[in-house]
């Protein structure tokens, strides 16, 4: 198959569209972003941990997996590995006999969600860090505990931050994970499937390619790496529920408006969308970021919950027709394109039928969504541009709100200590 028409799991990644991050480990106990290896493992002690409380909430709000922080860059391990002491296992919490990457796994499973776990290339306890070929093999006897321990993964996380100039044995990590998990996507490093937006607000931009031939390394350099040749990696869009990506008590989570924004500048464009939702030190994902998911989940249902869908016919030369039943009032409409022989649709414009011009933007993809002013029409023409772009499906919403929010801050970012 060619590099740049999608695999079925590329393709059913993006169909989920929604996920949720956890970053939970040792940074959540004493306020910090980074850590540098050396926090005590006996200060990890969540007194409430309840993984199914985390997937429960992600759940609620549509997520379709999840991806936790198995280890982060300072070494520290959720899970009991052989390869290091620095993991729960040398902590209070559980009796030193805690699991906390088996604990979401089984809430995983029981409530349908897809696992993902991060694991950190970078490692600030580990001393076999300096020695290239020795840490390969830690790196690896790690990965492989993961891979082979907690059932199918639909996602492994690899973050460039710390990285930069060093290289891993990417050969050998890509070998056991198609050996182990073959399915699994693969974020950003090594033989990726899926990419980096290239910041961490959640937030895509028009146009949104599928087909590059670089990822960006990190959101601390502005380095990219460079690809062999043009790959299918649709992005996926990181971003925290709060300013940090751990817990922090005097953070708060984002206002309802804020995250509306970001849903329609990541999954409305086309792209995936990674929620982090940090549990605190208790383990629990707390009360207000609870109360937020089900205000923001509630408001998208809602905008979205009378689909007026179109059939469709296509008259040549890129250009389509969508008819309705009967004329239908709508602000939103929502595009689809078929992307089994790969991404094709680089611009379209929409015209109502006295030939108002409505939208006029770049790619379709997975979804793209757009609001406008309410119009009334039975037929819309859609001018594709693209080399024999295909259109899957039109939906037209009567939602009530006819712009996407504008972002009032974005989240800052912290530099490694």
């Amino acid at each position: 198959m060619h590099s740049v028409i999608p695999t079925p799991e590329q393709l059913a990644w993006q169909r989920d569209g929604l996920g949720v991050f956890f970053h939970f480990g040792l940074n959540t106990f004493h306020g910090k972003e980074w850590s540098d290896g050396t926090l005590p493992a006996a200060s990890f002690n969540p007194t409430e941990l309840d993984a199914e409380q985390w997937v429960q909430t992600a759940a609620s709000m549509g997520a379709k997996y999840v991806v936790l922080t198995a280890k982060h860059h300072d070494g520290f391990c959720l899970w009991p590995t052989a390869t290091t002491d620095y993991s729960v296992a040398s902590s209070p919490w559980r009796g030193g006999n805690g699991d906390v990457v088996a604990e979401v796994a089984a809430a995983c499973r029981k409530h349908g969600i897809k696992l993902g776990l991060y694991l950190s290339p970078w490692d600030r306890n580990a001393p076999s860090y300096p020695d290239a070929d020795a840490y390969d093999e830690f790196y690896l006897a790690q990965l492989r505990e993961l891979c082979s321990n907690y059932g199918e993964l639909a996602e492994l996380w690899f973050d460039g931050a710390g990285s930069q100039g060093r290289e891993y044995a990417w050969d050998r990590i890509s070998a056991l994970i198609a050996e182990l998990q073959p399915r699994a996507m693969v974020f950003n490093m090594g033989a990726p499937t899926i990419r980096w937006v290239g910041n961490e607000d959640g937030l895509a931009a028009d146009p949104v390619r599928y087909v590059v031939t670089e990822t960006e390394f990190s959101n601390y350099t502005v380095h990219s790496a460079a690809l062999t040749e043009a790959l299918y990696l649709p992005p996926e869009c990181d971003v925290s529920i709060r300013r940090g990506w751990f817990w922090h008590p005097d953070d708060a989570p984002k206002e309802l408006d804020h995250l509306l924004a970001i849903y329609y500048r990541s999954i409305g464009l086309g792209a995936n969308l990674l929620l982090n939702l940090p549990p605190d030190t208790r383990g629990l994902i707390p009360e207000e970021d609870v109360k937020r998911v089900a205000e923001f989940s509630a408001e998208v249902r809602r905008r979205f919950a009378a689909p007026l869908p179109a059939s469709l016919r296509a008259l040549g030369g890129g250009k389509w027709v969508a008819s309705f039943a009967a004329p239908v009032t709508f602000d939103h409409l929502r595009l689809e394109e078929v992307l089994e022989n790969g991404q094709r649709i680089a611009g379209h414009r929409i015209f109502a039928e006295a030939g108002e011009l409505l939208v006029d933007a770049g790619t379709v993809g997975s979804q793209r969504i757009h609001a406008f002013k309410a119009a009334t029409a039975r037929e819309l023409v859609i001018q594709l541009e693209g080399e024999e772009p295909e259109l899957a499906s039109v939906t037209a919403y009567l939602a009530g709100v006819e712009t996407v929010p504008e972002i009032k801050y974005l989240a800052p970012t912290e530099a490694p200590d």
